[in-house]
């Protein structure tokens, strides 16, 4: 390649790539930065024309990337399976590498930090998942678990399951965590006797729940904050 071409003068299929070498990956657009992993395009249409097509469906954005199934991915023309897959893999990466950053600052005594640990594995989640987050006397996160996914129903969750798995981690406390799919965190009827239950339950086995926390769209609702979860 001419080392004095400009970007400009690139090819359009080029220009993400040679942009990135020369100014870093953050000044790529969102486009710019799926036609990399896009790679290429189909006839009469570039990989980043194929990028924008995806970004302008439902969300608007790159949370498509969350929100689009492969079955929808593979029907935007010029995204096979292997691409679909490529993308939906690269929105797990990202889930699970803001998960790991956060991974430090999660304390038991912060509905907040707790709620961010868990905002980008919950908040895009189209069904409701329940997870038992377990710590030890020390306030450290040992693990969680998925205990449910489906409607969050005191008739079907299982206090058992959960202190199941807080028994094998040795857990002191545990934190409930789940999702609504609508966006609003507010607690329903069944959220407010599932965490009744769960704490009944605790305190029967010495294992404190300490939270139930809702994940919303970027927002959360905790009882403990509220002043909601009163113990049995």
């Amino acid at each position: 390649m001419n080392q004095h071409i400009t970007v400009k003068e690139l090819p359009e299929s080029e220009k993400p790539y040679e942009k990135c070498l020369r100014f870093g990956a953050e000044h790529l657009s969102d486009a710019e930065l799926l036609a990399v992993i896009i790679r290429t395009g189909t006839t009469g249409k570039k990989s980043i024309e194929l990028a924008q097509e995806i970004l302008n469906r439902k969300e608007k954005s790159l949370l498509n990337l969350y929100s689009l199934s492969v079955k929808e991915l593979k029907g935007i023309p010029g995204i096979g399976k292997v691409k679909a897959v490529q993308l939906k893999c690269l929105a797990e990466i990202t889930k699970r590498l803001t998960k790991a950053t956060r991974a430090r600052e999660v304390s038991l005594n912060s509905a907040s930090s707790v709620a961010a640990y868990y905002m980008e594995e919950l908040r895009h989640e189209n069904k409701e998942k329940l997870i038992v987050s377990m710590y030890d006397s020390q306030c450290v996160l040992l693990g969680d678990e998925v205990i449910s996914v489906g409607t969050v129903n005191a008739s079907l969750i299982s206090p058992r399951e959960v202190f199941l798995c807080a028994l094998a981690k040795q857990a002191v406390h545990i934190i409930l965590l789940h999702n609504h799919p609508s966006g609003a965190p507010q607690p329903s009827m069944q959220d407010r006797l599932v965490t009744r239950r769960i704490a009944e339950g605790g305190a029967l086995l010495g294992i404190q729940l300490s939270d139930h926390i809702i994940i919303g769209d970027n927002q959360y609702f905790s009882f403990k904050e509220e002043h909601l979860l009163h113990s049995p």
